[in-house]
């Protein structure tokens, strides 16, 4: 395949910049949003070139987890990082709820801040991926909206909440 499907979300917040930049760098609150419906522990949370993100998403006695691996970081214009599904060891692993699903996913973050407000543009896409991995990809791309969409309301409340 030749060109990669990609999940773009873009979502302004009545927020400055370095507000929305903190939700997603600070392990306190990045775990109060991402993953709705579901427990958040943040094992690390390293946002500088090399650094990882080790994340477990809990809910009854199951847990998922994932590792992003930052590669890009610019304060507070831009998180580049490769996200993945992993074992508990934090070792790059096959996606239990769907096995083709790709292993890394690139992930681009980039806010931009005009009047008080942040647009935040976030892109997801294969990295090194199989054909197999590109098609459930590119398959599953159009409900990915709900996974983020509650998201960004939590996100949404927390800084309405931190603003207050």
């Amino acid at each position: 395949m030749s060109e990669l499907p990609t999940y773009v979300l873009e979502r302004i917040f009545d927020a400055p910049r370095h507000l929305v930049w903190k939700t997603w760098t600070d392990p306190v609150l990045l775990a109060r949003w991402y993953g709705p419906n579901v427990e958040t522990i943040i094992h690390r949370l390293d946002v500088t070139p090399g650094g990882l993100w080790l994340n477990e998403m809990k809910w009854g006695e199951n847990s998922m987890y994932q590792r992003a691996e930052y590669t890009d970081v610019v304060e507070p214009e831009r998180i580049v990082c490769l996200m993945s599904s992993t074992n508990a060891n934090w070792e790059i692993a096959v996606n239990p709820k769907m096995p083709d699903w790709q292993r890394v996913l690139l992930t681009t973050l980039v806010f931009d801040e005009a009047d008080g407000k942040t647009t935040m543009h976030l892109t997801w896409a294969p990295h090194e991926a199989t054909d197999a991995e590109i098609a459930c990809f590119a398959g599953a791309v159009e409900g990915m909206g709900r996974g983020w969409g509650a998201g960004m309301e939590l996100l949404t409340e927390l800084l309405t909440e931190l603003q207050a």
